[in-house]
């Protein structure tokens, strides 16, 4: 069988690094992309703007000159202008070359007289960028419609686009990786106090199960809190159990210490009847320390193993069935035992083995308890609404409603007898684990305890 290997944890800090810096690198992305369009932007309206003041210096120079020549800073300006060159070409009226290069970019269509206009040509297998301006201007002794045609190679401008876009992808990349540091380490300081908390639960001694006090933000005070309640809940049930130890050690001392009296006793014995009731005697207290084992496992069993077996079962077909098995030790006692079913099926999803030594305890109890002077036991099944109930009475000594807290209560007794106080607390636990409930009723002579269960999905009156 291959195993498959575990797999690790991704640390907090590494989470919280990778969720906030991705979502920045987009950002930055997408801020580049719209960088590089905008210095595109730019670099054209920039470009068109020294195109056009490169025509307007040209056209003033050759109005002024006569069209013999350009003045020096018109001239530096054209040989440089914003990083590339500019080609220029001037005719005067009628067609008539002035000054230039003598063959310029023509143009796909007429341009307007009214305004400057752009557009885009090949000039010697090269894309340029074209403005044509025509004016109305007197050179020399001619008068008429002056054409200014300037022209810049596209790929200076591109150029200069992609220096601004790389200056600003640069500075942004720089931005980023000073922004990943900044994050990676500022998560780290601001994890410091769950470092500091783990360090002081660390310190702490098994047997410290206090409550988390430290300051801890608001993020993980949830974690605390639960924290705080998980401690409370193993520091009560440590209580518990060690109650529990305590308990069950002061309960099996007495039969114990019995057990060892009599069979210390017993080799002394020669008298073969007196003998025979020390062996019933030892036997019987054997039986009885047994029984109270068994009890305090199934109680303790039951109350922290989570198992239950449940099925849909007759709460009256069972209860009819621990009847019958218990009758002849009831009878036995001269005791009147009487079943009362309820006239249909009572159907309950429980734990079969649970519930039947639930009531084998309740009646175990009304024989050991009910005095001397008890002559009658009665079990009753019947239902009420959306609840079946299962009802032990007798009319013996009886137990005060106002100690129904005491008796529940593990190894507690009213009077001073037999049993161990285990049987009413395991029936109590057995009820908690079905959903329902056992409570004392109010009855004129002796005892009546009643036991409630949800009744099956699917059943109830008519």
């Amino acid at each position: 069988m291959v195993r498959k290997p575990k797999r690790t944890a991704m640390s907090l800090r590494l989470r919280l690094f990778l969720v906030i810096l991705p979502p920045l690198l987009l950002v930055s992305v997408l801020l580049g992309l719209w960088r590089f369009g905008a210095a595109q932007r730019t670099s054209e309206d920039l470009f068109d703007r020294s195109l056009l003041a490169a025509a307007l210096a040209i056209s003033r120079d050759v109005a002024i000159s006569g069209g013999d020549a350009l003045s020096p800073s018109t001239r530096r300006f054209v040989s440089d202008a914003g990083g590339g060159e500019i080609f220029y070409h001037v005719t005067g009226p009628g067609g008539i070359y002035v000054t230039g290069y003598a063959y310029p970019p023509r143009a796909m269509a007429d341009s307007p007289r009214d305004q400057p206009s752009y557009f885009i040509a090949n000039y010697r297998d090269e894309e340029m960028r074209v403005l044509r301006m025509i004016e109305d201007r007197t050179i020399g002794n001619l008068s008429g419609e002056t054409v200014v045609t300037v022209w810049q190679r596209m790929s200076d401008r591109q150029s200069f686009a992609r220096e601004l876009a790389l200056r600003a992808i640069a500075l942004m990349a720089g931005l980023m990786a000073a922004l990943a540091l900044v994050i990676w380490f500022g998560v780290q300081i601001g994890l410091r106090p769950l470092n500091d908390l783990q360090e002081a639960i660390r310190q702490r001694s098994p047997d410290d199960l206090g409550r988390i006090r430290r300051p801890v933000p608001t993020e993980v005070a949830g974690i605390v809190s639960t924290l705080n309640r998980l401690f409370a809940q193993v520091k009560d049930n440590i209580e518990a159990h060690q109650a529990f130890i305590s308990d069950a050690a002061h309960q099996l001392r007495n039969p114990a210490a019995a057990l060892l009296a009599i069979a210390e006793t017993l080799p002394d014995v020669t008298d073969a009847t007196e003998r025979e009731a020390r062996q019933s005697e030892l036997v019987a207290a054997a039986r009885s320390s047994a029984r109270l084992a068994d009890q305090l496992l199934s109680l303790e069993r039951l109350r922290y193993d989570a198992r239950v077996s449940l099925e849909r079962v007759d709460l009256t077909e069972l209860t009819r069935d621990v009847c019958l098995g218990l009758a002849p030790q009831v009878l036995s006692r001269d005791v009147d035992f009487v079943f009362e079913p309820d006239g249909e099926a009572l159907e309950v999803e429980l734990d079969r083995v649970l519930v039947a030594e639930a009531l084998t305890n309740l009646l175990d109890n009304a024989l050991r308890h009910g005095g001397a002077g008890m002559t009658r036991i009665t079990v009753r099944t019947a239902r009420d609404g959306v609840e079946v109930l299962l009802d032990v009475q007798d009319d013996g000594v009886g137990i005060p409603l106002d100690q129904a807290e005491t008796v529940f209560r593990r190894f507690s007794q009213l009077r001073s007898g037999e049993g161990s106080g285990l049987g009413l607390a395991f029936v109590e636990q057995v009820m908690h684990r079905h959903d329902g409930k056992v409570c004392l009723c109010s009855v004129e002579a002796g005892t009546k305890v009643r036991l409630r269960f949800p009744a099956a999905s699917g059943t109830g009156p008519a």
